[in-house]
């Protein structure tokens, strides 16, 4: 079973990966004191592990190696989670493209190359690579391996070996590791993964992982007065992207905060960034492509923040047009505004929220917006507010959540009937291409018309009321009680009115709402509840 590196041992260093990441997170956990003191670098590298483990899990029994390294290094890279678990992603995805397109398993040269490779593309990945960490580990690491004619069994126990040398040597070079007297928290994962590899390909099995609980010959530090406080908000997210869109990106991201890693390829790019402006560090992946999977953590929580005031119950409605702001106000909602195609400041969207009440929920009715939202909720919740955010990825679900809002019933019982009709109202939207590009049903030029459900493009046609009459019809194919059309700045004069009359002929029992919304982008937003 061991000294080799087929599909099979990867699958099972895979998993004895996560399960030793597993025990050993708390006491990872304990020595993250750079790049910020959150404590949770064990945490995240057991949950990047665990993404991958899954990933390989997925895959048939018969799998080949490139199939399993490719699994292995997507699935790392779409579960990633903090600054270690990407820079992990991108060294598992080093050794894919070395390892996964060999004829034969790997022996010892090929096992050295791969993981020099891995040192070179986790380090380009940081933008302001620092030794004393996980990079400075890895490149022992590789260097370790790599005497010519050493055996797959050798040289991947000099790995190891190599690593954890190199990790009791972080103490001495990064000053905040010797002040607390512990070796660097990223490192200490990075040397538990490659331990469990050389276990698989020699078949020694430890008895334990070991985790330093600080550097050797070191005593527990004399307290000190705490440090300066860095950017406030951890962002990641993962980026659908061209390659040439990155370059910009990362210029803007390592000018609005620190701990910038980017990795990846192919269009698909995981980003992390430490800042103080979330939505700034959103909207600088909105300019280079499409964010999803959006994740925002508040690094210092509780430190510092203003008791939310007693004053009640609110609803917070977030949204870039004029008139769905009027809506939403008729409604009973606070309105904070933000520009088209950005998401609103994270700060003036906890201070929003702060300021309504010790009892609010927020509508946040863009997909861009709700990671934001999250943040934002979880600041005024460390202030002592009771605030619940309702997954609104469109206005008319912000509307149809609105509608059944009511002051008067519980907290909670009213979150969960304003979740409800939002969950329950399918969206659509209008919306004229650009420039020309591939979509699901085909190629659009510009000037095409593109009617999209829930974000996928389902039609596209020349004209206006043709292609919104065919969403409708799509949208009510399920079955639907009420209709809303909510017209845009762009929208021809009696649009909604001949979509309204059609409604009418052909769909008798369906009733209607119809709004001037003043959104500018789409024509036409749709939802059918």
């Amino acid at each position: 079973m061991g000294e080799v590196l087929d599909g099979a041992a990867v699958r099972r260093w895979c998993r004895l990966a996560a399960e030793a990441l597993g025990r050993t997170r708390g006491e990872i956990d304990a020595l993250n004191v750079f790049p910020v003191p959150d404590g949770d670098t064990g945490t995240n590298l057991h949950l990047t592990l665990i993404a991958a483990a899954d990933a390989l899990d997925e895959l048939p029994a018969g799998a080949g190696p490139a199939e399993t390294w490719r699994a292995l290094a997507q699935g790392a890279l779409l579960g990633a989670r903090g600054n270690s678990g990407v820079i992990l992603s991108q060294v598992l995805r080093g050794l894919a493209d070395v390892l996964g397109p060999l004829d034969a398993p790997p022996d010892g040269a090929a096992f050295a190359a791969a993981l020099g490779h891995a040192s070179g593309l986790a380090r380009g990945a940081v933008e302001h690579p620092v030794e004393g960490t996980i990079l400075s580990v890895l490149a022992a690491a590789a260097a370790a391996c790599a005497a010519p004619g050493t055996g797959l069994p050798d040289a991947c126990r000099s790995a190891a070996d190599g690593a954890r040398r190199a990790l009791r040597r972080t103490t001495a070079q990064l000053d905040v590791l010797a002040r607390s007297g512990v070796v660097d928290a990223g490192a200490a994962g990075l040397c538990v993964v490659l331990d469990a590899l050389a276990a698989v390909v020699t078949e020694e099995y430890p008895e334990r992982y070991e985790v330093p609980a600080r550097a050797a010959g070191t005593s527990a530090p004399a307290p000190e007065p705490p440090a300066p406080r860095g950017p406030g908000y951890e962002v990641m997210y993962l980026l659908d992207a061209p390659d040439g869109a990155v370059h910009a990106l990362r210029e803007r991201l390592d000018g609005l905060g620190d701990s910038l890693v980017v990795v990846g390829g192919d269009g698909l790019w995981n980003v992390h960034v430490h800042v103080d402006d979330a939505g700034a560090a959103i909207e600088a992946g909105m300019a280079a492509g499409r964010p999803h999977r959006i994740r925002v953590g508040c690094l210092h929580p509780g430190t510092g923040e203003p008791h939310a005031p007693h004053t009640g119950r609110a609803v917070i409605a977030v949204t870039a047009a004029d008139g769905l702001a009027a809506l939403f106000e008729e409604g009973g909602a606070r309105v904070v505004r933000r520009e088209p195609g950005a998401a609103p400041p994270l700060a003036v969207l906890a201070e929003a929220i702060l300021a309504a009440g010790d009892e609010v929920t927020v509508l946040p009715n863009e997909p861009e917006v709700l990671a934001l939202a999250e943040a934002a909720a979880e600041r005024a919740r460390d202030a002592g507010a009771r605030i619940e955010v309702v997954p609104t990825k469109a206005s008319v679900q912000g509307i149809a959540a609105l509608a059944v809002h009511d002051p008067l019933r519980r907290f909670g019982e009213d979150v969960i009937e304003m979740t409800r009709a939002a969950g329950a109202t399918r969206f659509g939207h209008l919306e004229v291409a650009g420039e020309e590009a591939v979509t699901s049903v085909g190629l659009c030029r510009p000037g095409d018309v593109l009617g999209l459900i829930e974000g996928d493009v389902v039609t596209i046609g020349a004209d206006l009321a043709q292609v919104a009459a065919r969403v409708l019809d799509r949208m009510l194919s399920g079955g639907g009680e009420l209709v809303t059309l909510v017209a845009g700045t762009h929208a021809p004069p009696g649009l909604a009115a001949v979509l309204e009359e059609r409604l009418r002929r052909e769909h008798p029992d369906v009733e209607a709402g119809v709004y001037d919304g003043g959104q500018e982008r789409y024509p036409l937003l749709i939802g059918v509840e």
